[in-house]
C-alpha cells in the first residue's frame, strides 16, 4: 500500500564564499547564522542557490580577480538566484562590480550586515556603500561547519602603511569592550566550540580604542571553564608587549602559535612602507617569543617587490627569515593599490622579478616548515581534529599549528586528543604532514 506523503516545503538555499583573512571568516560566520535563522539551507558555493553571498578581500589585485571569477561562477550556477557581493572589494570598487552580469547587491564593509533587509526589498540592483565606522561584532557559527571559532574583537586601522588599502576599506580602528567580547565567547562555547581565535585588522590597538587592556581580555577568556584552546590572530610587532606575552604564558590554554607580520627584512624598505619597527626590533621580539615559547610556530607576512626593492634588499629579507625561527611564510607580490602612497612611487618592480622572488621565498618557507614538522617526530602533543581527508584519515592541528593526520574509525571532529607524532609523510599525500597515533 502506497502512502501519500505531504511534500516538504523546500527551504531557500544560500551559498557563501569568503576571501581573505580570519576577520572575514568571522563576519561570514555571523551572516551565515543569520541566513540559517531565517530558514535558509546552507549549500556549497557553486551549487544552485537562491542567494550566493561573496565576502570579498581587496588586499591584492589577485584577490580582486578571484572575486570577479566567483561572481561569474555563482551566476552560472544559479542564473535566477541573487548574487550578493560584499566587503572590502565591494567597498573600494562598487562601480566595476555593479556592472558585472548577475550581480544583484553590492554591499560595503558595514552594509553587509544589513543584507537581509536589502534582500527583502527585491529591487533590480542595489549598491550600498556606507562610510561610517560602526562596529559590528562577528564570530564563526556552527552553520558553516568550522571547528575553530574566529571571534572578532577589533576592526579598522589607524596606521598609514604606504602599501595598504585596508584603512580605506574598513575605516578607523574601533573595538569591542571586554564585557561584550566575553559574552560572545560564551555563546561560541555554548555552541560546542573548544578553540577560539581572536581576530581583527589590528588587534594590538585594542586598548587604544576601548581603554581596556588586551591582556585583561585574554586573561578573562583563559579563565572560561569551557574554553580549551585560545589563539591570537595576526598582531603587529610593535603592539606585542611583554605584558601580553606574560599573560599568554600564564595558561596552558594559550597555544604556541603566533602570526607576526614582517613585510620586509630591510630597514630602508620598512621605512618606505611606514612600518612601526626596525629589523633589530623585530628580531628582538621573535627572540622574546621563543624564550617564552620554545616550541612556538611563528608565521610572518612578507611582501616581495615593493617599489624600489633591490636584489640586495630582497636578500636581506631572505637572510633574516633564514636567521629567525619563522615557521610559516605568507608571501605576497607587491600589488599596487589605488590611492596609496606606494602606488605613486617610482621604480616599480617588473612582474617577472616579483614572481621569482615570491617563488624563492615560498620554496624556502616550505623547506623551513618541513624541518619544523620533522623535528617534532617522536614527541606527543594535543591535536584538535577538524575533518576526514580524501584518504580517510582524520586531520587537525597541533598546538603550534602543524597539520597532523591519524587513522581512526571514530568520528573525531571537534575532539581534542593527545597524539604521538610517529612519522613525517612526504609521499602518500598531496601536502606534507605529520602522521600520528592517538594515545589513551
Amino acid at each position: 500500500m502506497t502512502q501519500n506523503l505531504k511534500p516538504e516545503i523546500n527551504k531557500k538555499r544560500v551559498a557563501l564564499h569568503t576571501l581573505g583573512c580570519r576577520l572575514n571568516f568571522s563576519e561570514t560566520g555571523s551572516i551565515a547564522k543569520g541566513f540559517q535563522e531565517r530558514g535558509y539551507e546552507i549549500v556549497d558555493f557553486g551549487e544552485p542557490a537562491d542567494v550566493s553571498f561573496i565576502n570579498t578581500c581587496t588586499v591584492t589585485d589577485g584577490a580582486d580577480s578571484t572575486c570577479r571569477n566567483l561572481i561569474r561562477k555563482a551566476h552560472r550556477a544559479s542564473p535566477e538566484g541573487k548574487v550578493v557581493v560584499a566587503g572590502c572589494y565591494a567597498q573600494m570598487d562598487s562601480e566595476r562590480i555593479s556592472k558585472m552580469t548577475g550581480v544583484d547587491l553590492v554591499l560595503g564593509t558595514s552594509e553587509k550586515y544589513k543584507v537581509f533587509d536589502y534582500l527583502e526589498e527585491d529591487q533590480d540592483q542595489v549598491v550600498h556603500i556606507d562610510k561610517s565606522v560602526t562596529f559590528y561584532g562577528a564570530a564563526t557559527s556552527e552553520a558553516e561547519g568550522h571547528t575553530r571559532a574566529f571571534l572578532k574583537i577589533q576592526d579598522g586601522c589607524n596606521y598609514v602603511c604606504s602599501f595598504c588599502i585596508i584603512p580605506q576599506a574598513r575605516g578607523r580602528s574601533r573595538a569591542l569592550p571586554i564585557k561584550e567580547a566575553i559574552e560572545n565567547a560564551k555563546k561560541l562555547l555554548s555552541e560546542g566550540f573548544k578553540e577560539i581565535v581572536l581576530t581583527g585588522v589590528n588587534i594590538g590597538e585594542y586598548e587604544a580604542n576601548t581603554g581596556e587592556r588586551l591582556s585583561d581580555l585574554v586573561y578573562q577568556l583563559l579563565d572560561l571553564k569551557e574554553l580549551k584552546r585560545l589563539r591570537l590572530g595576526s598582531v603587529e610587532p610593535n603592539t606585542l608587549s611583554d605584558e601580553l606575552l606574560d599573560t599568554f604564558a600564564s595558561s596552558p590554554k594559550f597555544l604556541e602559535h603566533f602570526h607576526i607580520p614582517l613585510q620586509s627584512g630591510d630597514d630602508t624598505i620598512l621605512k618606505e612602507m611606514r612600518r612601526k619597527y626596525t629589523v633589530d626590533q623585530y628580531r628582538s621580539l621573535i627572540e622574546k617569543v621563543v624564550s617564552r615559547f620554545p616550541d612556538a610556530g611563528i608565521g610572518a607576512d612578507v611582501i616581495c617587490g615593493f617599489p624600489g626593492e633591490t636584489e640586495e634588499q630582497f636578500k636581506n629579507t631572505y637572510n633574516l627569515l633564514k636567521e629567525l625561527p619563522i615557521t610559516h611564510f605568507h608571501v605576497f607580490p607587491y600589488s599596487s593599490r589605488k590611492n596609496t602612497t606606494a602606488a605613486r612611487m617610482e621604480n616599480h618592480i617588473q612582474h617577472g622579478v616579483k614572481k621569482d622572488r615570491v617563488r624563492t621565498l615560498k620554496m624556502f618557507g616550505e623547506a623551513k616548515l618541513r624541518m619544523f614538522a620533522e623535528d617534532q617526530v617522536g614527541s606527543s602533543t594535543e591535536v584538535l581534529f577538524e575533518r576526514r581527508n580524501e584518504f580517510g584519515m582524520w586531520e587537525g592541528y597541533t598546538r603550534n599549528y602543524v597539520r597532523v593526520a591519524v587513522a581512526s574509525d571514530a568520528d573525531l571532529k571537534n575532539h581534542i586528543h593527545h597524539v604521538y607524532l610517529r612519522d613525517f609523510n612526504t609521499s602518500d599525500f598531496k601536502d606534507d604532514l605529520l602522521i600520528g597515533e592517538i594515545l589513551n
